[in-house]
């Protein structure tokens, strides 16, 4: 029993390492979109924050998105009592080694961690959370056409609704779930996008700043050459 939980919580790092030459879904680019990460990060904190944490982001980074202090604090502020404080879970690690063996994976990098060839980090978690299928012969009732025999189960199971593969190995909708799945599709895209942002929330401001150093570059460019051409027209 105590291997088999171990199993299951480790299972999105070992998924991590896994589904390498497997075509990946292109994940929606919601950065940018604060009603997107809004939405992302709702999920985040009432489905994975559970178990795993993002420790390296603090709950007012979540200002950043367009929220108050006061939302976040309402809406999305679960295990900490001060914003300042970062987004880990309630259950301290010592609990989960004598629970599960060891204690659960972080989160907050995780978009960046597995980027690879067949695509970005973005790419294999839209592609990995919409391919769990059931599976009976499974000691959780799932597997996952992108990383075959799966410990974690679809914790998103009762929004996506109950998928199959059939005989020609393609993933099909036997049981509907509360939302249609163009919706789920998109509660996948918010959440992997809040994934995205936490692995680095200052990447906006980051490319931002990249341009208007080109553009000065540009300015200048256009006015120190003019002045080189006068400054050296009388040298032979």
């Amino acid at each position: 029993m105590k291997k088999l939980l171990t199993a299951l919580l480790f299972a999105p790092v070992i998924a991590l390492a896994s589904g390498a030459g497997v075509h990946l879904d292109k994940a929606p680019d919601v950065q940018g979109d604060n009603a997107a990460l809004q939405s992302g990060a709702r999920t985040f904190v009432n489905y994975c924050l559970n178990c795993h944490g993002a420790s390296f982001v603090r709950y007012s980074r979540l200002t950043e998105l367009g929220l108050t202090e006061q939302q976040v604090k309402e809406n999305l502020m679960f295990t900490a009592v001060k914003i300042a404080e970062p987004m880990r879970i309630a259950a301290r690690s010592d609990e989960q080694k004598l629970w599960f063996g060891a204690a659960p994976p972080d989160l907050t990098l995780v978009a960046r961690a597995r980027a690879s060839e067949e695509g970005s980090g973005a790419d294999w978690l839209y592609t990995y959370l919409r391919s769990f299928y059931v599976d009976e012969k499974r000691p959780t009732g799932w597997n996952n056409t992108l990383f075959p025999n799966v410990g974690m189960p679809n914790v998103l199971w009762e929004s996506q609704g109950l998928q199959e593969l059939n005989k020609d190995h393609h993933l099909e909708l036997l049981v509907p779930g509360k939302l249609s799945p163009a919706e789920y599709d998109k509660q996948i895209a918010d959440l992997v996008g809040f994934l995205v942002w936490m692995s680095e929330p200052d990447a906006g401001f980051r490319k931002r700043l990249g341009f208007g150093v080109l553009a000065f570059l540009v300015v200048l460019f256009g006015v120190a050459y003019p002045l080189k051409k006068a400054y050296w027209k009388d040298v032979k």
